[in-house]
């Protein structure tokens, strides 16, 4: 059995053997050229000819590859020898254009062009051969060949002078217009006809051009008739406004009324691209009932146009808007009405349960599609104002639409609509909805492009005056939000998923930090430790990092340092420690380094210690900018830190790759503080310390949140006290003695609000603040002893920064909303406040910031007295030294 096993195995093993034996003819020396003797001899070249006569012997005995060679380098020989090169070399390529093939037609157009462009030529008689070939080869019968040579002379027309075109191309322009010329021939013509009606004055194209056109305009092929009427736009424009009335509205008029559709739409495109160049009365009397029979006759009979006029309506209606009637704005809205429901409903309003054809239902699709694009100009056609009314249905339907292409394009738009409705936007606040929670994800991809800027207009704006507007969406945006990440992350498509976590960076400007907390951190979390794809873990990263950096409750930010820490830094995955390398990364980008020292530095440079190369790895590349954070003398422990684990790594490290890494670092932090320019080092440190401000404000902030809401607590027991006091029925004496101690605690209170808004921008400052106490003799001490002798030389600086800070409180606050990037230096610092904009302050606190400051300015004091004796010593010492010499 074990023998005829080993046959077996023999056997299959020889048969493999054979078959690649079989596809060793791979491996066999190729022929050295494909190429035989007699071809080889054809291709060779004497060497002695200089360029001119080598494209003279190719043109006129060389292979079609070398013939298309020299007619590529065509511009280069007229550039090193123009005389020769049309004297001998361009009649030849003449010649050989008779015969050539497409390609060789296509790359001739390509170099005539650029001599014709780029100035090549200077003298006429070139030009005038230039031209002879292009419009030879016009009526070549190859459509593609001859529509190339045509956008050849198309193109050339903007860089010829105006004599050259009178002469090498008006000329037998005249001729090719007529009906005895090819159909090719004539629609060249027609676009020759649109692109030189710029280049003349109007009386010039009124005598010469006018003829050729209406002749054209009236052509027996619908084809030359549609393709000339597209160009009427260039002629009106060419001939003026006075001309245009007389001349060249009649025409469209007629147009519009041809028996060809593709004529009727060319015309009624036309038109609307004209509509500036007629006056109120030709819109009102002529345009106006030529526009609305052509929509009712698309409407009913003709749904091939109807694509065209769907797209073409906004600027239609914004065009005729200001000479309507208001039976006439009527009528254009409830015909875009229509068109937004076409294929859905009936005229009635009952659902249309009719099938259509697959192809007519993709029509209705395209022009539901086109609507849905046009909805913007149609909310500001049709009031801002009067939307609820007049076009909140047909924005819910357009939005629920059985398409998809209908909604992605609503979703498209849908930042602009918010922009139109302003303090009306709460309208469309449950369509947010249900576009976030789409079935389909090209939906929710397009909402993305905006989705910023959309949730903060829908946000900031609602029902009702100051923060309550604000929370007006927030119980159905959270989970649609939510959701809308769940969905992107079971799907394939990563790049929407990343896409959507970076646009949830701006979420602290739109929902509350315990909303964030409760509903996002956790899923940031998850997203970093378990994602497979590495741009989605560092886009969560960097969301998670812009969730801490303006959280404003310090047990919340305490608890995400620790897990961040807990689950990556020390996580037992190695892919988890990298992941914290990169945190680390976003972490100095968006935070001061004071910040990121205390909370990342550390655990980042005990990493080092790692088992796994690569962490060890990218935290040798990493070093530098890491060393870059450390501000000294005040962080010297930290650069002591930082130098311990590079020596580690130099002395320990046994991975090459490592130790090539740490060597190469050792250079680049040597060279740090010498090659950095002094003004991008200073730039670094000014906006180091915009983002340190941002960070103390926001501390300050929190710190003054949770004095009001002690305070609010403490009002309301007090509320409560008196409530059950007064129902309990008590004495006279203690109801008077009450009514007393609640008169002097309203007074007191009216007076501390009216003090906590004087006093809030110093409570954002380093400017002491002396509150008024129930003793004034304890009052008077600690003035007396406070920072009297350094007073007049610290109230500028003081009063500076006191100014700074309340500029940086008022205009974060105003650009909350306005702000578009969520980024460290430009990210506000108010991001939403749960509770109301009064401010109160406890006496017992003021007392205690009041005596520290003090306290500061006379240690401050202190200070520069000794720094002055200081400076007196050594301008003493100098003195002396001086007098020494």
């Amino acid at each position: 059995m074990f023998v005829s096993k080993m046959t077996l195995n023999q056997s299959s093993l020889f048969g493999q053997v054979d078959d690649l034996q079989d596809l060793t003819f791979i491996e066999r020396p190729i022929r050295r050229s494909l190429k035989t003797a007699e071809e080889i001899e054809k291709l060779t070249v004497d060497e002695d000819l200089n360029d001119i006569e080598r494209a003279v012997y190719l043109l006129s005995s060389g292979q079609d590859v070398q013939r298309a060679s020299v007619i590529i380098n065509l511009p280069n020989l007229v550039r090193q020898n123009p005389a020769e090169t049309f004297r001998r070399v361009v009649p030849k390529v003449r010649e050989v254009l008779h015969v050539a093939g497409a390609d060789m037609q296509l790359a001739a157009a390509g170099s005539f062009l650029t001599l014709l462009q780029d100035d090549i030529v200077l003298i006429q008689t070139h030009t005038h051969s230039i031209l002879q070939i292009v419009l030879l080869n016009l009526d070549h019968r190859d459509t593609v060949v001859s529509n190339a040579w045509l956008e050849t002379l198309l193109s050339a027309i903007d860089a010829l002078p105006k004599e050259t075109i009178r002469q090498e191309i008006l000329s037998p322009l005249v001729s090719k217009a007529q009906l005895s010329q090819s159909l090719q021939a004539r629609l060249a013509s027609c676009r020759i006809l649109g692109k030189v009606a710029c280049k003349f004055e109007s009386p010039i194209v009124k005598k010469d051009l006018l003829p050729l056109v209406r002749s054209l305009c009236q052509d027996v092929e619908y084809e030359v008739r549609s393709c000339m009427c597209r160009q009427l736009e260039n002629i009106a424009r060419g001939i003026g406004l006075d001309h245009t009335k007389a001349a060249v509205l009649p025409e469209l008029v007629e147009l519009a009324r041809d028996e060809g559709s593709t004529v009727r739409l060319a015309a009624f495109d036309t038109i609307i691209n004209l509509l500036e160049m007629f006056d109120s009365d030709d819109r009102t009397r002529v345009i106006f009932p030529l526009v609305k029979t052509f929509c009712e006759k698309c409407f009913k009979a003709d749904e091939a146009v109807l694509a065209s006029l769907s797209f073409q309506y906004g600027k239609l209606c914004h065009g005729l808007s200001a000479s309507f009637t208001e039976e006439q704005h009527l009528w254009f809205l409830e015909f875009y009405k229509k068109l937004c429901v076409l294929g859905l409903q009936h005229e009635n309003g009952h659902s249309d349960n009719q099938v259509y054809p697959l192809e007519l239902e993709s029509k209705y699709a395209l022009v539901r599609r086109n609507c849905a694009y046009n909805f913007p100009a149609m909310v500001l056609f049709a009031d801002p104002n009067h939307f609820l009314t007049e076009l909140y249905p047909t924005f819910s339907s357009l939005c629920n639409d059985p398409e998809i292409t209908v909604r992605r394009t609503m979703a498209e738009g849908f930042h602009e609509i918010v922009k139109l409705l302003g303090p009306n936007v709460h309208f469309i606040h449950k369509e947010l909805v249900v576009l976030l929670q789409d079935d389909s994800l090209e939906v929710l991809d397009a909402l993305l492009s905006h989705l910023q800027e959309t949730l903060e207009l829908a946000t900031s704006r609602g029902e009702g005056p100051g923060p309550e507007s604000k929370q007006l969406i927030v119980p159905e945006l959270v989970p649609a939000l939510a959701a809308a990440e769940q969905k992107a992350a079971l799907s394939l498509r990563w790049r929407v998923h990343e896409r959507l976590l970076q646009r949830y960076a701006c979420l602290p400007r739109v929902v509350s930090a315990d909303q964030i907390y409760f509903r996002f951190l956790q899923r940031m979390f998850a997203i970093v430790t378990t994602n497979n794809v590495l741009p989605v873990q560092r886009e969560a990263a960097r969301t998670l990092c812009m969730f801490l950096r303006y959280n404003r409750k310090q047990e919340q930010r305490q608890e995400i340092i620790g897990k961040v820490l807990q689950e990556l830094a020390q996580g037992r995955s190695y892919w988890n420690r990298l992941r914290y390398l990169d945190l680390c990364e976003i972490a100095m980008e968006l935070f001061s380094k004071a910040y990121f020292c205390k909370h990342f530095l550390i655990q980042a440079l005990e990493l080092v210690n790692d088992p796994v190369a690569n962490v060890r790895y990218k935290l040798c590349h990493m070093l530098p900018q890491l060393r870059s954070t450390i501000r000294l003398p005040a962080d010297k422990h930290l650069l002591q830190q930082l130098e311990f684990c590079v020596r580690k790594l130099l002395c320990r490290e046994k991975d090459k790759d490592v130790v090539a890494t740490v060597r190469k670092t050792v250079l680049e932090l040597d060279k740090m503080d010498i090659t950095e320019p002094y003004h991008k080092r200073h730039e670094r440190d000014l906006l180091d310390q915009k983002k340190e401000k941002e960070e103390t404000l926001l501390l300050e902030m929190e710190q003054l949140e949770r004095q009001q809401s002690e305070a609010k607590l403490t009002s309301e027991k007090h509320t409560e006290k008196k409530r059950r006091d007064s129902k309990t029925g008590l004495s006279g004496t203690k109801g008077l003695s009450g009514s007393t101690s609640g008169a002097t605690l309203s007074t007191s209170s009216g007076k501390e609000l009216r003090k906590a808004k004087l006093a809030r921008s110093r409570s954002l400052s380093s400017h002491p603040t002396t509150p008024k106490m129930a003793n004034p003799d304890k009052t008077l001490k600690v003035k007396d002893s406070g920072s009297c002798p350094g007073k007049g030389k610290n109230l500028l600086p003081m009063n500076a920064d006191e100014s700074l800070r309340s500029h940086h409180f008022s205009v974060a606050a105003a650009s909350s909303v306005l702000s578009p990037t969520p980024s460290a230096s430009s990210m506000p610092v108010l991001i939403r406040s749960n509770t109301t904009n009064t401010l109160v302050d406890h006496p017992h606190q003021h007392q205690h910031r009041s005596s520290t400051l003090d306290h500061r300015s006379t240690n401050e004091s202190k200070d520069t007295q000794s720094r002055k004796l200081s400076i007196q010593r050594k301008s003493n010492s100098f003195g002396m030294q001086s007098g020494r010499e």
